[in-house]
């Protein structure tokens, strides 16, 4: 059993520090492909097996890894030229796209209908989401927990006015929550089933029932442009990645543990999650458009995206086989 304070180095890692170019990417064919990826996931296995330098190798493309530990500032990277690739919850390509950052929507996943939760100490006086009204409720700003937040307090009929929200992202919330300075904590897979192994832990709701969880795959815009047939190979790729995956849970729980540092025990929850599903990748369709598009107009409308955006805008299909 880990203890909070066994829990908090695992939290520890920060967003790789990147330097933005100043000059726009070469045109195709390009020599490098940058990934932007959070611990875990399909990412974390094609990472450990090189399946993406083995895709890409015929092409003299070298590939290159960098960790964030949330969504906002990969995709801040990314619009700026700074990674070519990466994948966030639904919330962050919102802000992105509000700030006018150079990135698309290239593929999706739906996600485990559990993998996040608002979680709260054993002995907190919090029962109810109603009974967070006046606490201190944490959460990183323009990640998929924001919109879990929003819309978990308006089934209590509640709004973020209601409580003191706090943006904070997994490597600061953590310990701020196990010192018991916040009094909730929304947050996502693997950090979630980390936190929750505390026997002072206690799950208060989870995203089942309140959201769905749809993920993305994004491309900078300009490379996706220029270089179409690499985008859709590191898909399709990756899609493979999932499947096998997928097929053989046991190897996977240590692959992925393995390369994260996150225990065994903890991908397997992370990885055995209500409809979890490495290998389902989809291309953006008509369902997906509109609930982004849903999801756009409902943070313009609360004042939280600054614009009103038009998801068609930034969506990117792959080219004709």
């Amino acid at each position: 059993m880990f203890t909070r304070r066994q829990l908090f180095p695992l939290f520890a890692g920060a967003a790789a520090t990147l330097t933005l170019p100043g000059l726009v990417r070469a045109q195709e064919p390009a020599k490098e492909f940058r990934i932007g990826w959070q611990k875990g996931g399909v990412f974390a296995l094609a990472k450990a097996d090189g399946s993406i330098e083995k895709r890409l190798a015929d092409r003299g493309i070298a590939v290159s890894w960098n960790e964030f530990t949330s969504g906002p500032p990969l995709l801040e990277a990314l619009g700026a030229n700074a990674i070519d690739f990466g994948s966030t919850g639904d919330v962050p390509p919102l802000f992105a796209q509000a700030a006018g950052g150079d990135l698309v929507y290239a593929a999706a996943t739906k996600g485990a209908v559990d993998g996040s939760a608002i979680l709260v100490a054993k002995d907190s006086p919090i029962q109810t989401l109603a009974d967070l009204k006046g606490k201190k409720l944490a959460f990183k700003r323009g990640s998929s927990a924001h919109n879990f937040a929003v819309k978990a307090l308006r089934t209590a009929g509640l709004t973020l006015d209601d409580v003191e929200a706090l943006d904070l992202g997994p490597p600061d919330a953590a310990p701020a929550f196990a010192n018991g300075q916040i009094d909730a904590w929304a947050i996502w897979d693997p950090y979630y089933a980390i936190a929750a192994q505390d026997p002072n832990t206690r799950v208060l709701v989870t995203t089942e029932g309140i959201v769905d969880s749809w993920g993305f795959f994004l491309a900078n815009g300009s490379y996706a442009k220029a270089n179409p047939h690499i985008v859709a190979d590191v898909i399709d790729e990756l899609a493979k990645v999932g499947a096998r995956a997928q097929a053989d849970l046991d190897a996977t729980v240590k692959a992925v543990s393995a390369i994260t540092g996150v225990p065994e025990p903890i991908q397997r929850i992370v990885l055995t999650r209500k409809n979890a599903d490495l290998g389902h990748i989809l291309p953006i369709n008509d369902e997906i458009i509109a609930y982004q598009q849903s999801l756009a107009d409902e943070f313009f409308g609360l004042k939280i995206v600054p614009r009103q955006l038009k998801i068609t805008d930034i969506v990117w299909y792959p080219p004709a086989a």
